[in-house]
């Protein structure tokens, strides 16, 4: 996948994941599957820290290449924007992840070839060593889809259960 397609990819997924979830009842999305799955505020709140988290990532290693890049599932920030999400509103969340948009465009259109090759180790032992173009296409592209995908399957889910 090219960088302008990533790009596109990942703008496209966010308008759907922000037109998807800009219409539905504060029931739907606070609703939670079951006890350890996440509602759809917190899959939003999660999308909203992390798609600055994975591009600050990527500005890191193109400012030094081969320095380590990551973070586990325990990592503070992800867990935070998590637990904060019974407290924030559906419309100021969809704004800042709308807003990353901007953000996305400006990373990832300065990255060149050489940069999207340059290899560097996860802190994450289950990806060891991978090329700067790994976490552009599956923390970033992947990881959005999947979310939309979550949100989706909730929606789903709810509409079964009531």
């Amino acid at each position: 996948m090219s960088i302008q397609e990533a790009i596109r990819s990942i703008h496209d997924t966010i308008d759907d994941m922000v037109r998807v979830s800009k219409g539905l009842s504060e029931d739907i999305i606070r609703w939670k599957p079951a006890e350890d799955k996440w509602s759809v505020i917190e899959v939003l709140c999660h999308v909203e820290e992390a798609t600055p988290f994975w591009l600050n990532e990527i500005q890191a290693l193109v400012k030094s290449p081969g320095i380590e890049w990551g973070r586990g599932l325990q990592h503070e920030g992800r867990l935070a924007a998590v637990a904060a999400a019974g407290g924030r509103s559906t419309g100021e969340v969809l704004q800042g992840i709308e807003s990353s948009k901007a953000q996305v465009q400006a990373v990832l259109g300065t990255l060149t070839e050489e940069d999207l090759k340059a290899e560097a180790p996860s802190r994450n032992p289950r990806f060891g060593t991978k090329p700067l173009q790994f976490i552009v296409d599956h923390l970033l592209v992947e990881h959005l889809i999947t979310h939309l995908n979550q949100i989706n399957r909730n929606i789903g889910q709810y509409r079964e259960a009531h």
